[in-house]
């Protein structure tokens, strides 16, 4: 088994710094390449590994292919980069791919977009508390402003109770562990550390495509050999890809689309048929505790439990429906095929997410029935969205095109994922979706006009070097 370098791996990857539960993300651009490059040589030991257990705060950084280039980075290396990189989120073809359209068009955004500033640098801020978090943050902000740093935006990011994201759902449950780190846990949840880490043997045994670069440029010789290409110095090892997407989250639209979509025939809210029905579409009840094992009911017994299939106990989707938004995300054991083949594949599409909710709850008791006593919401409330993959392509983007925004997922005829998918897509004029939960007999209950209830604000790919790559790049 290979050995997993994790004092060399930027801490966020492997940790979610849960007991810091306060966070700002800094967007960045880079006005003088050579300040910038030697406040990263000053403040390498600032950055967080991942052998470190932080207990008040944490740094970790991100560039962009933009930031590359604002800092030399030679053609060559940058051309080594998977093509996902240089092509970013805001081409046609990549539109297509994610399906960002209607309100979530990238001339829409607010950052990352066709129409803004392009960013250079993610810095990725964590505290224990907001105290901690905001003399964090004034401190590295005067210290940016003095070192070739200039702001493009700050995105807050907001605690919810009980772990739970906007729409009132417990979040953060299904997660892979990564092999190789001494955790226990299912087969099945166990993959390769080359699916999400540069450097080390993905789950086709192979290594995935990292930055290499002429060890000529490496005058300090800071960097490994590559694995692959002996000759070449491995600027990617212990690296990784970030997707980082802000999606704004409609909560009252969602709840009274429920309600309205359940409503009992003297138009009174029919409190559990109503949460029934958004446990469906999510694929969990809002303690957590996925449907396929609590059809009819939430039981917050099983309220963290990820150990479940599809294949054998809910192959015709009677529990959870094949439209809902985790088992598209993650089929498990549910393709055309054996359950063993089909855990496999899924897990060649597997990504690590580490986003934090961002906005003021609708209601504070994120309950259904005082969300739906707003009559309009103050403010945006949604997800950071941010995971981890060393492929891109085959894992987030496959993901979104293949599995999210695909209408004939599994079966289907004619949906998308009802919670994140996107029906604004200009070869139909319809803006609205379905969805379909199938019933004993081949029945099935179909609801139509489904709005969209998740837009796309924002959004960038940014790679995560490893803190020797990081030494390096400020000595170029």
């Amino acid at each position: 088994m290979e050995n997993i370098e994790t004092k060399d791996i930027q801490g966020i990857i492997l940790k979610g710094y849960s007991n810091l539960p306060a966070a700002d993300f800094l967007l960045l651009g880079i006005k003088d390449p050579k300040a910038v490059k030697n406040w990263l040589k000053n403040n390498i030991s600032e950055i967080t590994t991942g052998i470190e257990k932080p207990m008040e705060r944490a740094m970790n950084l991100a560039i962009t292919m933009d930031g590359l280039k604002q800092l030399g980075l030679d053609a060559t290396t940058l051309n080594s980069f998977p093509m996902e990189m240089e092509d970013g989120m805001l081409t046609r073809h990549k539109q297509d791919y994610l399906g960002d359209y209607g309100n979530s068009d990238p001339a829409n955004w607010e950052w990352g977009g066709k129409k803004t500033e392009p960013i250079h640098i993610l810095l990725m801020l964590y505290g224990a508390n907001e105290t901690i978090m905001n003399a964090y943050y004034s401190k590295q902000k005067k210290q940016l402003e003095e070192n070739g740093f200039y702001a493009i935006k700050k995105l807050d990011t907001t605690v919810l109770p009980l772990r739970k994201e906007h729409f009132g759902f417990q979040d953060g449950i299904a997660q892979p562990t990564i092999k190789g780190l001494g955790r226990s846990d299912n087969p099945e949840n166990t993959v390769a550390a080359g699916e999400f880490i540069l450097g080390y043997k993905n789950e086709y045994d192979q290594y995935p495509m990292g930055p290499v670069m002429n060890p000529a440029i490496d005058k300090e010789n800071i960097l490994s050999p590559s694995p692959v290409q002996p000759a070449l110095k491995d600027l990617g090892k212990n690296g990784s890809y970030i997707v980082f997407r802000q999606y704004q989250q409609d909560v009252v639209k969602f709840w009274r689309y429920m309600d309205e979509s359940t409503r009992l025939e003297n138009e009174k809210c029919n409190e559990h048929e109503m949460i029934k029905m958004a446990s469906k579409m999510v694929g969990r009840w809002p303690s957590g505790s996925p449907v396929t094992l609590c059809p009819e009911k939430d039981n917050s017994t099983k309220s963290d439990t990820d150990s479940f299939g599809y294949r054998h106990s809910d192959s015709e989707g009677l529990k959870c429906p094949f439209a809902s938004h985790i088992r598209r995300t993650n089929p498990r054991d549910a393709q055309d095929m054996s359950a063993k083949s089909s855990v496999g594949i899924a897990n060649k599409h597997r990504i690590l997410r580490r986003g934090r909710s961002y906005g003021t709850p609708v209601a504070s008791t994120m309950d259904p029935e005082d969300i739906l006593k707003v009559s309009h919401a103050e403010g945006e409330r949604g997800l950071h969205f941010i995971c981890f993959n060393a492929d891109i392509g085959r894992q987030f983007e496959f993901i979104q095109n293949a599995w999210v925004n695909n209408p004939k997922f599994e079966g289907l005829y004619d949906e998308r994922d009802p919670i994140t998918g996107n029906h604004s897509h200009p070869s139909n004029s319809k803006k609205t979706g379905t969805f379909s939960v199938p019933q004993h007999e081949g029945l099935r209950n179909r609801y139509t006009d489904v709005p969209e209830f998740v837009n796309v604000k924002g959004g960038a790919y940014f790679f995560m070097p490893g803190i020797k790559a990081i030494k390096f790049l400020s000595t170029i």
